[in-house]
């Protein structure tokens, strides 16, 4: 059994996955549109949702999550978690930790911390709460 994540980014898909692109390396490694869903499934969607991301997986480094722009007319509320990164150097989980704060807001500053040699929280620019936690 696996339980993933499934993340709705509110009609931004696109962007969040360039973002993450660009942070944290993500890839997309399958995807599916709104318009390429066959006719017959009594779907009405908006014309200017018809290329928005319906489905699809993510690479994260050794983690793979679900996304999609979620459904019209809906906004994303990632509320109650955080997704965390770990198992990288110090030094990386600064930049990632910066990179991620881009247009976001700080919660708890990246800081040496009595269980960790780097620790911070964040809620980026998409709304999604973020933690990186850099081990000793």
């Amino acid at each position: 059994m696996q339980v993933q994540p499934y993340l709705d980014f509110g009609g931004r898909f696109d962007e969040a996955v360039a973002f993450y692109g660009k942070v944290l390396g993500a890839q997309v490694t399958f995807a599916m549109r709104y318009k390429e869903a066959p006719p017959d499934q009594g779907m009405q969607i908006p014309e200017d949702w018809k290329d928005k991301v319906m489905h699809a997986n993510i690479q994260f480094g050794e983690t793979q999550l679900m996304a999609s722009d979620g459904r019209p007319g809906e906004r994303p509320a990632f509320s109650g978690f955080s997704l965390s990164v770990g198992a990288v150097s110090k030094e990386e989980g600064e930049r990632i930790f910066n990179g991620l704060a881009e247009g976001g807001q700080v919660v708890v500053p990246y800081q040496k911390t009595f269980w960790a040699e780097g620790f911070g929280m964040l809620v980026d620019r998409f709304g999604m709460s973020w933690m990186v936690n850099c081990e000793h």
